[in-house]
């Protein structure tokens, strides 16, 4: 007979919790050191911000323009619309949550062309007509706050988006006049600031438009802003494009299918995937360089923040209207952020 054999339990300090606190955090007596700096440190700022949250702050000033910070000088009596595309979108987030889970090829593109009329329809509802009783025209000229905020974003980050692709594609054409034209448009772009872009989008787009046809200030800095993000996307996608190795063209070639196949069923599909971190980064930086918009005259969030302290009640409330502009922006970037590490996780980018 053989003896029972005693079954050791492994150092307690050595796995589990201890056992990472201990490789981590103590391993050397200079990285204990500066765990327990780095630990007061932290804590002497969270209390510090804590109690002035919870004692000193006045968050009456965000209580009371909770509407201007959300709307602005959107008509009261039609919020309803905008609670009406907030749920469309919810519904639709749900939805593609469900879709990316367990869902197959035909579900995608169904969920696809449902975001396309979602996006139209909250257009729609929030735009309204002016033949409509139920939903009259809202100009765009008074939107503001975090309505327009997310409008520029939105907007910006969608028709970019195909914009960027074609530039990318145009870059690397052996048309010579495409080619020239599209890196021509892509490092002026990129050479200049933002706020220039959106200084002549002002002044200058009127110049392309006949006489009859005026765009307000809103439109106009959505054009900017779309033709400065394309171009920063275009070369996201030719980085994508480059990295994808000459064999997968040849084999496109060697079934039969012509140049523009080849890059549209083989090589793009694969050149988006691989970017999709950089290209959704890109998205983030576009959304939150919304707030430029106010050196324009228009209202954004961050505009409408700094209006409501120069109300008389509340002078010296910039700490609590800019810390809510600021949870506002972590939310919505957080969020991108999400359904980008999801979509990566679906598609297995950096997988094999």
């Amino acid at each position: 007979m053989t003896a029972d054999v005693e079954v050791l339990k492994p150092p307690a300090l050595e796995v589990g919790v201890l056992g990472w606190l201990k490789k981590n955090l103590f391993a050397t007596w200079y990285d204990a050191l500066l765990t327990v700096i780095s630990v007061a440190f932290i804590c002497a700022v969270l209390y510090g911000i804590g109690n002035w949250a919870l004692n000193s702050a006045k968050w009456g000033v965000v209580t009371t323009n909770i509407k201007v910070f959300m709307v602005g000088r959107y008509p009261y009596a039609h919020i309803w619309r905008v609670w009406a595309s907030v749920g469309l979108f919810l519904v639709m987030a749900i939805v593609s949550l469900a879709v990316s889970r367990g869902g197959g090829l035909r579900s995608r593109r169904a969920l696809t062309i449902a975001w396309v009329i979602v996006l139209l329809l909250t257009v729609v509802l929030l735009k309204g007509f002016g033949a409509l009783p139920l939903i009259p025209s809202v100009p765009i000229s008074i939107w503001s706050g975090l309505l327009l905020t997310l409008a520029l974003g939105i907007v910006g980050i969608a028709v970019s988006f195909p914009i960027g692709i074609f530039l990318a594609l145009g870059r690397r054409s052996s048309l010579l006049v495409v080619k020239v034209f599209c890196t021509m448009y892509i490092e002026v772009i990129r050479g200049v600031p933002l706020i220039s872009i959106l200084f002549m989008s002002m002044l200058m787009v009127p110049l392309f438009l006949p006489p009859s046809l005026r765009l307000d200030n809103v439109l106009r800095a959505m054009v900017g802003m779309t033709l400065f993000s394309a171009a920063y996307v275009a070369e996201n996608v030719r980085g994508g494009l480059q990295a994808i190795p000459t064999g997968q063209y040849e084999a496109g070639r060697a079934v039969g299918l012509n140049e523009a196949l080849v890059t549209v069923l083989i090589i793009l599909p694969q050149a988006l995937r691989a970017m999709i971190p950089a290209i959704v980064g890109q998205f983030i930086s576009l959304y939150k360089d919304t707030s430029l918009v106010v050196i324009v005259g228009l209202l954004d969030l961050l505009g409408v923040a700094k209006a409501v302290t120069g109300q008389q009640q509340w002078i010296g409330t910039q700490k609590e209207v800019y810390a809510f502009a600021g949870v506002i922006y972590f939310i919505t970037c957080s969020v991108m952020s999400y359904a980008s590490r999801r979509l990566e996780k679906q598609l297995g980018v950096g997988e094999r």
